[in-house]
């Protein structure tokens, strides 16, 4: 009786277990090696359990306690109810994979099968990164983010690499400690026979890490052809829940001057301030020059000549007719259409001022997924810059251009830096300097923050390209192209910080490819779905010729 409530309650342990070591791996913790056993449990669930129905809900109890421990913090908003159906919505669709995976088992072995969990991950991966509901908050890549020593290598691989590194740990231990009862010799020959391939696929990474680091040392000490720029980043710690307030505006704009004044000379280059920290309530694009908040900036800036200034801003666009405008523009009650976007600015002494518009947008926050096809569905959004609908997503400039010192830089906008091949294809346009403007105050002092801090150090490895990061209420900072913080400044402080980077030239091989190994898991994918339905054909007529 004992044995059989062992047996029936076993498989919601090793699911519990999975869920509990993934969390306690995840970045800020330092537990980051538990990555390479915390698939284990779901391995062995895969031998053991033949019911769908139990196979389905253990993997989804993982994923969900892996979901809400690490991102739980999503639904610290004023709508908490966001963060509830953001983890379930998650943790479901990260099942797939795994399903796919069991469904293998039979059909190709336990290598073919373990090449197919590979592939279905990440394929699962890289649609998670290019869908409208996108939330690659916990791609496997990210774990190793407070690790930059360990993962130079990702300027070949991107996050990809890393996923496949976690992938091919677990099912190499996995795989070692059942060919343990094949064995009958002491323990220590076991180890010596076997043990040394799950160790190698483990440590190897380490050594080539290493060894693309020295590589990179030598070839920045042989070429630096361009000069250090100095840089100010200010952080002006304003609560988000009030900046959006009708009198705030004006006071927030000259706060922001002051602070500027503290750090920046006539060498500055660049001034950085964070997401929307210019008009909160929008502002038409074809009117910036008149806007009061522009001749301010216009002012400080004549006081430091070779400046340009990166902000955000909320900025709005007008279109004539219905025809003219793209889907997620709204009516306006005079007639007409508006978009509205979260935007960056490239301000100078002269007249010109550069837009970009912000095209990753978070799901449900800025953007209701495919809302062209459910326009219903716009009451639901929760914009919490207080305008209804989603954010526009017509392109604006793909770079921020500075002629005069020949710099492009790209102004990647609070949750886009988590997008690995999408900063890689702005550095391939040109970007030879990378900023990061956000406002992570939304979710209070949770990991929220300390995360996406974090993430943003793969950017810098993958395209070796300096960071400047501004965060309204914190953690702003440099980052080097091998993914060291500089400056870090404290959480819900105020600050400005003045550092010099230099901007860069070169393509690593995942600027210049893009995430190869990713595209190839889904080529694989699609071969090995059209075999399954191949498989399944021919075995269901061999069945009837036989009847």
């Amino acid at each position: 009786m004992a044995n059989r409530s062992t047996q029936r309650i076993l498989p919601w342990l090793l699911g519990l277990l999975s869920g509990l070591l993934l969390w306690a791996a995840w970045p800020t913790s330092p537990l980051t090696l538990l990555i390479f056993i915390a698939f284990i449990p779901l391995l062995r669930l895969t031998d053991l359990v033949q019911h769908r129905g139990v196979y389905f809900g253990c993997v989804f109890l993982a994923m969900l306690v892996w979901n809400v421990g690490t991102t739980w913090w999503v639904g610290n908003t004023p709508v908490p109810i966001s963060g509830v159906l953001a983890n379930v919505t998650n943790a479901l669709i990260m099942t797939v994979p795994w399903l796919g995976f069991k469904n293998s088992r039979k059909r190709l072995g336990n290598r073919g099968s373990y090449f197919a969990l590979i592939v279905y991950w990440l394929t699962f991966e890289y649609i998670h990164l290019n869908w409208e509901l996108s939330w690659p908050w916990l791609n496997l890549g990210n774990v190793f983010a407070m690790h930059p020593e360990w993962i130079q290598w990702y300027e070949y691989t991107g996050g990809s690499g890393g996923a496949l590194w976690v992938l091919g740990g677990n099912i190499a231990l996995y795989a070692c400690w059942q060919h343990r009862g094949d064995y009958k010799v002491p323990f220590s020959t076991f180890l010596w026979k076997e043990a040394w391939k799950p160790a190698l696929v483990i440590l190897l990474p380490f050594l080539v890490s290493t060894i693309v680091a020295v590589g990179m040392g030598m070839q920045v000490s042989r070429s630096s052809k361009a000069s250090p720029l100095p840089i100010v980043v200010v952080q002006p710690n304003i609560d988000p829940y009030d900046k959006f307030a009708s009198d705030a505006e004006g006071p927030q704009l000259q706060k922001f001057l002051a602070l500027t004044r503290q750090q920046a000379d006539s060498n500055t280059a660049y001034i950085v301030w964070p997401e929307t920290a210019l008009f909160p309530h929008g502002a038409w694009e074809h009117n910036l020059n008149e806007q009061l908040a522009v001749q301010k900036v216009r002012e400080l800036l004549r006081q430091y000549p070779k400046a340009r200034l990166i902000t955000g801003a909320t900025t709005l666009k007008y279109y004539k007719d219905k025809e003219e405008a793209p889907y997620s523009a709204r009516p306006m009650e005079n007639g007409g259409y508006f978009d509205a976007f979260n935007s960056a600015l490239q301000i100078d002494t002269s007249r010109t001022i550069q837009v970009y518009h912000k095209s990753r947008l978070v799901p449900g926050v800025e953007l209701v997924p495919y809302s062209r096809y459910l326009r219903f569905m716009e009451s639901w959004a929760l914009d919490m810059g207080g305008i209804t609908g989603s954010y526009g997503r017509t392109p604006g400039a793909e770079v921020l251009e500075n002629t005069a010192q020949h710099i492009k830089a790209f102004p990647t906008i609070c949750y886009e830096s988590i997008y690995g091949e999408f900063v890689a294809q702005h550095v391939r346009l040109g970007a030879n300097l990378l900023f990061i403007i956000t406002n992570d105050g939304w979710w209070g002092r949770t990991e929220g923050h300390r995360q996406h801090l974090q993430y943003a150090r793969l950017r810098a490895i993958e395209t070796r390209r300096w960071i400047a990061r501004s965060a309204n209420t914190g953690i702003s900072c440099f980052i080097t192209p091998a993914g060291k913080l500089q400056q870090p400044q404290p959480y819900w402080e105020e600050a400005v910080i003045k550092g010099n980077v230099t901007p860069g030239y070169t393509f690593t091989f995942y600027v210049r490819y893009g995430d190869l190994l990713s595209k190839g898991a889904l080529i694989f994918c699609i071969l090995l779905i059209v075999y399954t339905i191949v498989l399944r054909f021919t075995n269901r007529k061999a069945y009837v010729e036989r009847s």
